[in-house]
């Protein structure tokens, strides 16, 4: 069972530090997430500037130190954001715990790997942040929504997607058979890739059926694709409707950093800590 401690908001220190990090409803947690998006953007602009070959070569040498000076910032931003928090692996494995801790990570691996720092623009994700640097606690709340949603509907989009790849494969070994390898079906792998292309309503026209009965198999399956296509949002948008009807709440909890509890929420329904007062 857990402690009083561990279910209580942090207090002294660990609190403050809370308020600073994830809330910005103070003049120092409001100039610590400003300072931060603006660090972000900076980092981003650095890596695209990088790729420029131009650039590279006239100031590789600043822009790769820069680099490694956003890095070195943003890696004691992430220990900060741990250790203000009553439990830090909750955070830590968190959407946003799991994308501070990418965006820190390739420039560790272009050690081992060299050019792995170009996947530092995963960082444009933390600024995502702003909807609350800025008060717009309704964009929040209709990410939440979303994501409510989503969760609600993987399971159904799970069975959906194995029907479809159910379909992909029969429709790939058929074309295979019908059309054979002299109008370039030459494997069942690409009878599966045309099927893609072709449901999807893609089209790339880079093989395409020569046979009459290849070519009346590719338009049922084009016909088939628009109605495909309409199931996964008809799915989302039945979950969207129960999830709107919610109302949540911006508070960061202090002991997971989550978001998205119900606004009369006592208690984070992630990890259980007092979320305090609103």
């Amino acid at each position: 069972m857990a402690t009083h401690s561990e279910q209580s908001p942090p207090s002294g220190f660990r609190h403050r530090l809370h308020e600073i990090v994830f809330e910005a409803d103070t003049p120092a947690g409001k100039l610590f997430d400003v300072v931060l998006l603006c660090a972000i953007l900076l980092s981003v602009a650095t890596v695209a500037l990088e790729s420029v070959a131009p650039i590279r070569e006239r100031f590789g040498e600043e822009l790769r130190a820069a680099e490694w000076g956003f890095t070195v910032l943003f890696t004691f931003e992430y220990l900060l954001r741990l250790v203000s928090v009553l439990k830090p692996w909750r955070y830590a494995t968190s959407f946003f715990g799991v994308v501070d801790l990418i965006a820190i990570l390739p420039t560790y691996l272009s050690l081992l790997l060299p050019g792995a720092q170009s996947l530092l623009v995963i960082r444009v994700l933390r600024l995502l942040r702003i909807f609350r640097v800025l008060k717009l606690a309704s964009f929040l709340g209709q990410a939440e929504i979303l994501l409510t949603a989503l969760r609600a509907s993987r399971q159904k989009i799970i069975v959906f997607l194995c029907g479809v790849m159910s379909t992909v494969v029969i429709m790939g070994a058929l074309m295979y058979l019908v059309e054979g390898e002299k109008n370039g079906f030459d494997s069942i792998p690409r009878g599966m890739y045309w099927a893609v292309v072709t449901m999807t309503t893609v089209g790339f026209g880079d093989i395409t059926p020569k046979t009459v009965v290849g070519q009346f198999i590719a338009s049922l399956l084009m016909v088939a694709g628009y109605g495909i296509l309409a199931v996964p949002t008809g799915i989302v948008s039945v979950e969207l409707a129960a999830a709107s009807r919610r109302h949540v709440d911006t508070q960061a909890c202090p002991g997971c950093a989550a978001y998205g509890h119900d606004q009369d929420a006592v208690y984070c329904k992630h990890c259980g800590t007092a979320l305090g007062p609103r």
